[in-house]
């Protein structure tokens, strides 16, 4: 047992209490001894700020904790560091830049505030020298945040790919290995616990898509305006869709994709097909994966549980370590610095990709001839086309592997096929990835 005059206690303010906060609250009382073995310090709960004080919960805490005022955190001087989940962008962010103005350390969760406001916050983060830090913002308890911004800084990234949500990971996975169609899929996920009782965020792409901009500032030093990139969920995606992508060698994954590409950087999520040899296609259920591809280092690959309990509050643990050793040893860098070494990014109608395009058509003799005109004159080339047979939902299917396009062109052509009397319902499409 380390003796008590060697260790430093440090008192931390924690603002929501739910899944995550609940979870810190416990794993830092379980493993207080060992915790403070490893790092030298102890972390003292002051406050504990919630929304609703009658809230029964399934982690108990003493009553004097706890507090429905934010505000409450910032006016105990004992408070070093702010712990902030209680998620959102309107209340976390007065949270977090009234923090950061009173000198305390935040450590955070929230991927969709740091997406959405991240320049604002790193920018007063800097002004005040007081760092923020977020590596369970991204992926559970995966330290692909560290792994980018400081392992990998002497790399030049030249790609990240991601299966960053795990309710849309076991929803594709269960369609997948058990047959299901999207609804049963889901609904099993919100049976068994894998989704909210209103997935939307998980299933919509968003949830991804506020993850993979943040990694995109990482690698590549700016912060990118969510309202410019492509951000597609998984509610289109079929039981035909994944027996046909299956039968063309991919499994369909939703996919966050950051590039960087003649000095422009990319960043979207999709429902992707993907090859079935590549170790992404091999990442199921509610686990998520990131492959990053540096010019020194080549590939890595991180993979593990990208939210729950025990995972997300490992990530925030560690974070309260590294800012307990900031208080010591105050560091010159505040957790995010930005650059223009890479530009600016593509707008995601610019972004040139490959693409599964599955319609319902006529089954008549020059429809396939209407619908490669429309291609053509477009300047789009069809790689392969598959005529299956018909099967549940889905009419005399027509599936084309579309050869590279800009996705505004796909965009364009894809609605003058629409209007195409032999074409039946919305099409659908999916980017295809290579990794090349």
């Amino acid at each position: 047992m380390m003796q008590g005059c060697f260790m430093k206690t440090i008192g931390i303010g924690l603002a929501g209490f739910g899944t995550v906060g609940a979870g810190v609250y416990e794993n830092l009382e379980r493993h207080r001894e060992l915790i403070a073995e490893r790092s030298g310090y102890s972390f003292a709960m002051r406050r504990i700020v919630v929304r609703d004080l009658q809230k029964q919960r399934d982690v108990s805490a003493p009553a004097s904790l706890f507090s429905s005022r934010w505000q409450d955190l910032l006016e105990d001087p004992e408070i070093k560091i702010i712990v902030e989940l209680i998620g959102g962008t309107t209340e976390a962010f007065d949270l977090t830049m009234a923090a950061i103005r009173s000198g305390r350390i935040v450590v955070t969760g929230n991927k969709a505030l740091l997406a959405e406001r991240g320049a604002e916050i790193f920018a007063l983060a800097s002004e005040c020298k007081v760092p923020v830090f977020f590596e369970a913002a991204v992926a559970g308890g995966i330290p692909i945040i560290q792994s980018l911004r400081d392992a990998f800084v002497g790399n030049r990234i030249e790609s990240v790919h991601g299966i960053l949500n795990g309710t849309s990971n076991y929803i594709l996975t269960r369609m997948q290995e058990a047959g299901l169609d999207y609804p049963e899929a889901l609904a099993e996920a919100v049976t068994l616990g894998y989704a909210e009782a209103d997935p939307t965020l998980d299933i919509n792409g968003w949830d991804a898509g506020h993850k993979a901009i943040i990694l995109a500032a990482l690698a590549y030093g700016f912060w990118v305006d969510p309202t410019t990139i492509r951000v597609e969920g998984i509610d289109r995606v079929s039981a035909a869709d994944i027996h046909f992508a299956k039968s063309l060698g991919y499994c369909i994954k939703l996919l966050g994709s950051i590039r960087e590409k003649n000095g422009k950087v990319e960043v979207g999520v999709a429902p992707t097909l993907i090859p079935l040899g590549n170790v992404l296609a091999s990442v199921n259920g509610v686990f998520n994966a990131v492959a990053v591809r540096g010019d020194l280092v080549g590939d890595s690959l991180f993979y593990g549980r990208g939210a729950g309990r025990g995972p997300t509050s490992t990530s925030v643990i560690g974070d309260l370590v590294e800012a307990a050793h900031v208080l010591d040893a105050p560091r010159g860098t505040f957790g995010f610095a930005p650059h223009a070494l890479y530009g600016s990014s593509r707008s995601s109608s610019e972004i040139v990709g490959s693409y599964y395009l599955r319609l319902s058509v006529d089954d008549k003799p020059g429809v396939l001839a209407l619908i490669a005109g429309v291609l053509g004159e477009a300047g789009i080339g069809i790689s392969s086309v598959v005529q299956p047979e018909s099967i549940a939902g889905v009419e005399t299917p027509l599936v084309l592997m579309i050869h590279e396009a800009a996705y505004g062109a796909m965009c364009a052509a894809l609605a003058k096929i629409t209007a195409l009397g032999c074409v039946k319902g919305e099409p659908v499409l999916f980017n295809v990835e290579t990794f090349s």
